[in-house]
């Protein structure tokens, strides 16, 4: 599903923040991205959401070369994948139910539809209970549920999270780490970057470790 092919990034000066990166990640896997700070991952989910533009190299997703987008085409490409922050990043003046339905919202989805869609997804996070709540109502777990279900309203093949786990207690963590596998359980790619080795020995997925923007190892 996702290929690169000596991907690398540099800015101002040639400081590179990817280099060389050769991976592959094959459709229903669930990888996770780690390494230390400015290791590169941050860059490569930018690169993978088409933020950015990788400076060498091609990143396909799908057999399409990321870089020969047009504007619309990185519209309808961003539309099939999912995306969970680690500071949420909920709208405060929304409720659940109305952040949850602001991606099919904007899609111009009838209201109807956007409501039915968006109570699946919270039912299945568990917080169909809160529906009418503001995120400063919530806890922190609860907040990084409404947002995975926020990136999944649009049933996305492609499901990425950075540091998806960062702002929460170890419990809470393992929580939102089960739950991003019974998502990839139902077919979805999971790409996570997190600098957290407990989670990732306690998921025992394939792992990618970066170093100055190389692959250190692949486990």
């Amino acid at each position: 599903m996702i290929e690169t092919r000596h991907l690398s990034k540099f800015y101002h000066r040639g400081v590179y923040a990817l280099r060389d990166l050769t991976l592959t990640v094959e459709k229903g896997e669930f990888v996770f991205i780690t390494g230390p700070s400015g290791a590169g991952k941050s860059t490569l989910l930018r690169l993978l959401l088409r933020q950015e533009l990788a400076s060498e190299g091609e990143l396909l997703v799908n057999g399409q070369d990321l870089a020969t987008l047009s504007r619309p085409a990185i519209q309808e490409y961003r539309r099939g994948i999912g995306f969970v922050f680690q500071d949420f990043k909920l709208v405060p003046s929304r409720t659940v139910l109305q952040n949850v339905s602001f991606v099919p919202e904007v899609l111009g989805v009838p209201v109807a539809a956007q409501h039915r869609r968006a109570f699946q997804v919270l039912k299945w996070v568990g917080l169909q209970h809160r529906i009418g709540a503001f995120p400063e109502e919530l806890s922190g777990g609860e907040q990084q549920r409404v947002a995975i279900a926020r990136a999944l309203v649009n049933d996305p093949a492609l499901l990425i999270a950075d540091e998806p786990t960062g702002n929460l207690d170890p419990d809470l963590s393992l929580e939102i780490m089960n739950l991003f596998r019974e998502i990839n359980a139902g077919g979805t790619t999971v790409l996570v970057a997190t600098h957290d080795r407990e989670l990732i020995r306690f998921v025992g997925r394939r792992t990618v470790h970066l170093d100055q923007g190389r692959i250190a190892e692949v486990m």
